[in-house]
């Protein structure tokens, strides 16, 4: 999983440096901070969506880049078998929270030039999560395959089941986590315009 996070972070500090831009100027454009940038790109650390989201708009590429395996212009088909196999990369609840309570499971890494970005997501319990909304611009759709799940949207707060789904504007803040104490496998598609 290390090295996915690295993975993602090097492709940042790439890019970045692609552009010619300062880890102070994507700071200055995300709203980040310059020492969670920096712990993103050395690999130590992997954020929610939302920052990774913001960095993507500050160096002016898709989200996808930072998870893209290829380049294929052709539909893609994702296995089970094979999604189990390959590693997943696991967030934390912010860049400062080194616990990861999500793995993410991509299942469009080789499609180039992707809007959405699919994934499954094993939420893993946390009997006391301490965790930041996060707002971005774009859509999620949310579909619960096993378990409970809790989703702070605003100042409400929705509870799914299994076979449940939600459809939200990322501009809101929100925060998807498992109910207290329960692990969930969710569908989740994010729709990032650019």
């Amino acid at each position: 999983m290390s090295n996915n996070n690295f993975s993602v972070g090097s492709k940042i500090k790439g890019i970045r440096e692609t552009k010619n831009l300062s880890i102070e100027e994507i700071a200055e454009r995300s709203g980040l901070s310059t020492d969670q940038i920096s712990s993103i790109e050395n690999g130590q650390t992997l954020p929610s969506l939302g920052p990774l989201i913001k960095i993507a708009r500050a160096l002016g590429v898709r989200l996808g880049t930072f998870m893209d395996d290829n380049d294929d212009l052709g539909p893609i088909v994702c296995r089970a078998a094979d999604r189990e196999k390959d590693s997943s990369i696991s967030f934390s609840n912010d860049a400062t929270d080194a616990r990861k309570h999500m793995e993410y499971h991509p299942l469009a890494q080789q499609k180039a030039g992707r809007h959405m970005e699919p994934f499954v997501i094993d939420i893993n319990p946390e009997d006391n999560p301490d965790f930041q909304l996060s707002a971005h611009e774009g859509e999620e759709f949310i579909y619960v395959m096993q378990g409970e799940v809790e989703i702070v949207y605003g100042k409400v707060t929705y509870h799914l089941n299994e076979g449940d789904s939600i459809f939200y504007d990322s501009i809101v803040k929100h925060h998807v986590h498992g109910a207290p104490g329960k692990s969930a496998k969710i569908l989740a598609v994010v729709y990032i315009p650019f």
